[in-house]
C-alpha cells in the first residue's frame, strides 16, 4: 500500500510499506511542458546521493524538497534543465505515472553508483555518471550544458 507523504498540485510523493518513495504526476503533461521549476535550498561543492549537479563544481539540494523523490530511469519521461532550472516533460505523461529522469543527464561523476533496476529495454545496467557512458548512450540521451562541456573537453584531450 502507498500513502502520499509530500508533493504539490502537480506531483505526489508516494511511499510504500517498504519505505520506497516515488514521485508521480497528478496532471497530464504534454511533451515539452514544464512540470516544475526548481532551485537550490543548499549548494555544495561535491555531490551526494541527494544532489543534482548544476555546474562543474556545483551540486544542489533541491527546492522544493519533494523533487528529490524523482527517481532514475534509463527511459526517462522528464529532463532536469539546469540552465532554465525547470523540469521538462520529454514526452506525454499521464496522471499517476511515475516521474523519472536519467541521472547522468545532470551528473558527471556520481557519489553512489548503482545497479539500475528500471526494467526498461534500454536499461544500461550500471549507473555511475556521464563520464562512464559509452558512445551509444551518449548519442541516445539529452544532457545539460555542463555535461556537454565536460564531454567536449574529454574529446579534445583524446585528440
Amino acid at each position: 500500500m502507498e500513502i502520499r507523504v509530500a508533493g504539490d498540485a502537480r506531483i505526489d510523493v508516494l511511499r510504500n510499506d517498504d519505505g520506497y518513495s516515488r514521485a508521480v504526476a497528478t496532471v497530464a503533461l504534454a511533451e515539452g511542458e514544464v512540470l516544475a521549476p526548481f532551485g537550490a535550498r543548499e549548494t555544495l561543492s561535491t555531490p551526494n546521493y541527494l544532489t543534482v549537479q548544476t555546474g562543474p563544481d556545483t551540486h544542489i539540494l533541491l527546492s522544493p524538497e519533494h523533487l528529490q523523490y524523482i527517481n532514475h530511469s534509463c527511459d526517462p519521461n522528464v529532463f532536469f534543465d539546469t540552465t532554465r532550472m525547470e523540469i521538462i516533460a520529454l514526452r506525454a505523461i499521464t496522471p499517476g505515472e511515475e516521474v523519472q529522469f536519467f541521472y547522468p543527464s545532470t551528473e558527471w561523476t556520481m557519489d553512489r553508483a548503482f545497479d539500475c533496476l528500471c526494467g526498461s529495454s534500454a536499461c544500461l545496467g550500471r549507473i555511475a555518471g556521464a563520464d562512464q557512458l559509452d558512445a551509444d548512450a551518449l548519442e541516445r540521451y539529452a544532457f545539460n550544458q555542463h555535461i556537454l562541456d565536460r564531454l567536449a573537453e574529454r574529446l579534445a584531450e583524446a585528440a
